[in-house]
């Protein structure tokens, strides 16, 4: 694992997926690797009431609720969609679910304006087309039609963003549970592809991207709905970017304490950030970030990087700052006012007030601004 980048769930977390599969003795729907309460723990990590011989860890942050029905989803004849603002974690979790349910999630179709037809039933290899005709051995099936054939999970990232055309070609497949391959001999069993038992599709979709590429009724139907809220516990939040913090840090080898104080800074920050947005009257009056707990994360990362390879191997309020405006600020001159405004009236009343790492991080996000402006 350590030769990859980014290694996917089911190879992260092997040794787990192993030894919970080793101990289920509960029922599993079709091709299942582990049965739902055992999907359910992997991801929302044990509790002492489980009576396990060792503690899993959890891996997704959010309510029990969300992630129950979408097993229940999976175990049913319809599709699964994850829908919510970017950067709720609807991959990771639809990731986890995979990886879970059948150790396989890297069967995905990225959903973009350039996505065809081809890339959720199937293509030919033109060499082979040309030296011996067309034929199964000369096809290469797609990463859904693969989750048919295999009774797995195939995932589609982003479901709006695709066209009108590729949404209806995926009904067929949600509904009739089968590809047809008209170029292939009508007389022979390979013109068909059936899907077996375990199969299911998992698709997420951006709120934000309303409009782009609105989904049919005939294709809600074939979908339960599972909505991902932006999440807003201080606590939970706390949990989210802690955990992923940590992996960043075991990533990159980096010995580098996190301080507390700064953690409740950051999330603090974009607390306040987030009610001016939703108090706003206008577009304009918001910042052009979601202000999505991926973001925090990725703001935090920065910072750590910054203070490892550039800094004085400690994170400070000051290089929290700079990163948050750097992260922050996509828009010129709206969202340096924005963060601009929320320094002088929210950050500079606190740091007077409150103290501790306030007065630095005002000052880092001053400079920041004033370099940018």
């Amino acid at each position: 694992m350590t030769d990859l980048l980014r290694a996917p769930a089911e190879i992260k977390y092997a040794e787990e997926l192993d030894w919970l599969e080793s101990v289920d003795d509960s029922p599993k729907p079709f091709s299942w690797r582990l049965s739902p309460k055992m999907v359910r723990l992997f991801i929302l990590g044990s509790e002492r009431s489980d009576g396990l011989d060792r503690e899993i860890s959890p891996k997704w942050f959010g309510d029990r609720s969300f992630v129950e029905r979408s097993i229940v989803t999976l175990a049913s004849d319809r599709g699964l969609l994850l829908i919510g603002d970017p950067g709720t974690g609807k991959s990771w979790l639809a990731e986890l679910l995979s990886a879970a349910i059948s150790r396989n999630s890297t069967l995905v179709v990225q959903g973009t304006a350039g996505t065809t037809e081809d890339h959720i039933k199937y293509s030919w290899n033109v060499s082979m087309v040309i030296a011996k005709g067309q034929s199964r051995a000369s096809m290469i099936p797609s990463p859904i039609m693969t989750a048919m054939e295999t009774g797995a999970i195939g995932r589609f990232e982003e479901l709006t963003r695709s066209t009108s055309d590729v949404q209806d070609a995926l009904i067929s497949i949600l509904s009739e549970k089968y590809i047809s391959v008209p170029e292939l001999d009508s007389d022979s069993s390979d013109n068909i592809v059936f899907a077996k038992p375990g199969f299911s599709v998992i698709a997420t979709a951006n709120s934000r991207d309303r409009g782009v590429n609105d989904l049919s009724s005939a294709l809600k139907r074939r979908f339960n709905f599972v909505r991902i809220p932006v999440v807003t516990n201080k606590k939970s939040e706390a949990e989210i970017v802690r955990f992923r913090t940590e992996e960043l840090l075991r990533r990159h080898a980096i010995d580098l304490d996190v301080p507390p104080t700064l953690l409740d800074v950051l999330l603090q920050s974009f607390a306040d950030l987030r009610a001016s947005a939703a108090a706003a009257g206008s577009d304009d009056e918001k910042l052009e970030s979601a202000l999505s707990t991926a973001e925090q994360i990725g703001v935090l990362e920065d910072a750590v990087l910054h203070s490892n390879f550039f800094g004085e191997r400690a994170l400070t309020a000051r290089t929290l700052a700079s990163s948050l405006v750097g992260s922050l600020a996509r828009r010129e001159p709206e969202d340096l006012a924005i963060l601009n405004k929320y320094l002088h009236g929210v950050v500079e009343p606190r740091s007077k007030s409150e103290g501790g790492s306030w007065p630095e991080f005002l000052e880092g996000g001053r400079d920041a601004i004033a370099t940018l402006s």
